[in-house]
């Protein structure tokens, strides 16, 4: 059982879509998650694999389930750069405002990592440029930290 479980991560993981597809329609759950608290979105996201991505929402998977560490799938594809990923998950209903326990959003997320164009996608679906993370910092303050360019939008 762990063995086929593992499996189902690795077709997410790998994107394919089309294996996928046929074990939800055999009954297996979208919003599966692995033994480290990962969801198939959030692997999907994780790794840039779009299509994968759509085939689990449409299959009525969250587009805001976090891991074991509380980060959202949009904030996810925010650190690895996955624009694309972030448009799908947006127009699935993410919340562009979730945040992980200490406060930080994926517009925070974006800034530190100067990410500019996900920064602009960001603030154009209505992410809060003065949301602040636990410590007090905004998605500018963070970016300042990181050294990004992206200071004041």
């Amino acid at each position: 059982m762990v063995a086929a479980l593992a499996e189902v991560f690795n077709l997410v993981r790998q994107g394919d879509a089309g294996s996928l597809a046929a074990l939800i329609a055999r009954g297996l759950s979208p919003d599966l998650r692995n033994e480290k608290g990962d969801s198939l979105v959030m692997l999907a996201a994780y790794h840039g694999q779009v299509d994968t991505l759509r085939t689990l929402l449409d299959a009525g998977a969250s587009p805001d389930m976090c891991n074991a560490a509380g980060q959202t799938p949009i904030a996810g594809a925010a650190y690895k750069g996955f624009k694309d990923v972030i448009e799908v998950l947006l127009a699935y209903g993410a919340d562009v405002e979730g945040a992980s326990p200490d406060g930080r959003t994926a517009l925070m997320v974006a800034a530190m990592f100067d990410r500019t164009e996900i920064v602009d996608l960001l603030v154009s679906s209505g992410a809060n440029l003065g949301a602040r993370d636990n410590w007090g910092m905004t998605a500018a303050d963070a970016a300042a930290f990181m050294g990004g360019r992206h200071r004041g939008h």
